[in-house]
């Protein structure tokens, strides 16, 4: 009798940010259980969110192509998805998996069996916000029904609790943070409320009053740390069912957040190394090496290639092209990369795009945006890991030689899938307002 496909469950967590987890470095205890995962599986150092924001970012993770291959540069696309790129669901299908996603509506991420959602916002009247436990409540019934079936399974999970609105429940809302949130001493909620197309939607959220960062920063984490429990009981079931230790597990993120950096205040815009940063763990015992942190470069669209590979599934991609490429090969401490630089874009409030090395981090305005940036920022990512000394006039060469880079690229993805650059067809405007949670939640929606 052949032996069975692995299972493969995916936790693709939306807004997380990676130097926010405990296992990435971070002094704060807020992914206790994911530490585990990535003590005993392979973490990876270096992977990128390289097209911000939410949809381009999932849609390279369920196709494997990269942002001009399947034309989902902007939060809001022009189109569905290519179908000739197959999703992970549907390669799946071929070799007899069932599977469900959990926080996408039916239709433009194709070819899961089951498509389930969940609530994930809500306002400061409303507080808490349980998305892990509301998600959990819809995702371990499916997780049942689809191991009751006999046959191989993908569980792709979208979690929303460190995406605004940050308001987890006791314990975790006060896990951080012991002060009052409102001392009137405290100004650094000031710039904050200023910048007026966000101003309404954060206040909705927050305390009324609220004049401290460092309280809403709190949330942030408390909000990862409450859902990395809610986490674990997902692989408590797993254990109880018996098949963990034949469950792939995936931790990554479709983008990181702005915090208080950079003037984009708790949101994911940007092209700054916060949002541009996400995590990656590989867990299969026996199978993932265990206590690895692997320095390879990877983009989302390594996804599906990376996990096809672990799980003797190439095959199924007969005839596919991917842009990514399987990480396996990385899956060790030796320095290892399929890349070094590439391409980033952002269009959802800015509409940008450059290109990342290394050592320097470049990109140009395609247009004016509504935070007044300049049109063209350039970084020392060694020398300033926090991107706060623009280098755009002092290095003009340097400026010259990187946007070359970029553009050679551009023209050859251009030629080789005989699409256009999509960040070409938009235009974003400097009068973006979001007025409340139900609009964000709208904007959401896909």
């Amino acid at each position: 009798m052949p032996k069975k496909h692995p299972n493969i469950l995916i936790f693709a967590i939306d807004s997380i940010r990676r130097d926010h987890m405990s296992c990435y470095g971070y002094p704060r205890l807020t992914t206790p259980y994911f530490d585990e995962l990535a003590f005993d599986g392979t973490l990876i150092e270096n992977a990128f969110s390289p097209y911000i924001p939410t949809t381009p970012a999932y849609s390279s993770m369920l196709t494997g192509q990269d942002v001009v291959s399947h034309q989902m540069v902007s939060l809001g696309p022009k189109g569905p998805l290519d179908k000739k790129h197959p999703t992970l669901p549907e390669l799946l299908k071929k070799a007899g998996y069932t599977s469900t996603v959990v926080g996408f509506d039916k239709g433009f991420y194709r070819g899961f069996d089951n498509y389930l959602n969940f609530e994930g916002w809500v306002s400061w009247e409303e507080r808490p916000a349980r998305k892990a436990e509301n998600l959990n409540n819809v995702a371990l019934p499916a997780l049942e029904k689809m191991h009751k079936s006999g046959k191989p399974w993908l569980l792709f999970l979208r979690h929303m609790d460190p995406h605004a609105p940050y308001l987890p429940p006791a314990p975790y809302d006060t896990m951080f943070y012991s002060k009052n949130p409102c001392d009137p001493k405290n100004k650094s909620m000031k710039p904050v409320f200023a910048f007026k197309p966000f101003a309404d939607f954060l206040s909705s959220w927050m305390p009324p009053g609220c004049t401290d960062k460092d309280y809403v920063i709190a949330q942030y984490d408390g909000a990862i740390t409450y859902m990395d429990a809610c986490c674990q009981r997902i692989i408590t079931r797993l254990e109880e069912l018996g098949c963990k230790d034949d469950t792939l597990i995936v931790i990554t993120g479709d983008h990181g957040e702005t915090l208080y950096d950079h003037e984009c205040f708790f949101d994911h815009h940007g092209l700054y190394e916060p949002t541009l940063v996400v995590p990656l763990i590989y867990y299969w015992p026996g199978k993932v090496p265990a206590g690895v942190h692997s320095n390879a470069y990877s983009k989302h669209e390594d996804l599906i290639p990376t996990i096809l590979d672990l799980c003797g599934l190439k095959s199924l991609a007969k005839g596919v092209k991917f842009d990514g490429v399987s990480l396996t090969k990385y899956f060790n401490e030796d320095g290892g990369s399929p890349r070094s630089e590439f391409y980033i874009t952002e269009c959802t409030w800015m509409r940008k795009h450059g290109w990342r090395t290394p050592i320097w981090k470049f990109w140009e305005a395609l247009e004016p945006d509504f935070h007044g940036k300049p049109p063209v920022e350039l970084y020392n990512l060694v020398e300033d890991p926090e991107e706060s000394k623009n280098l755009a006039r002092k290095e003009p060469a340097l400026v010259e030689m990187l946007r070359d880079r970029m553009n050679s690229w551009i023209e050859k993805r251009c030629k080789e899938t005989g699409k256009g650059n999509p960040i070409n067809d938009y235009w974003i405007g400097t009068d973006k307002y979001i007025g409340s949670v139900a609009t964000a939640k709208t904007l959401q929606q896909r």
